[in-house]
């Protein structure tokens, strides 16, 4: 689970495994497998960062 911050202010937490695309429109929107559609004020390189980091979380003791 990745923690982002929505355009209103409130923190979302997202399951990382259902992220299908980020984009930045210029907004970041991130697509969900499920056909959810997020825009969070964090960049799609922060994105990436945070996916990472709760992978090795996850993978590496």
């Amino acid at each position: 689970m990745i923690d982002v911050t929505r355009m209103n202010g409130t923190i979302v937490s997202i399951n990382d495994d259902l992220i299908e695309s980020v984009e930045e429109t210029p907004d970041t929107v991130i697509s969900l497998t499920t056909g959810k559609k997020v825009v969070v004020k964090e960049s799609r390189q922060q994105i990436k960062e945070l996916v990472k980091n709760a992978r090795r979380e996850i993978y590496i003791p």
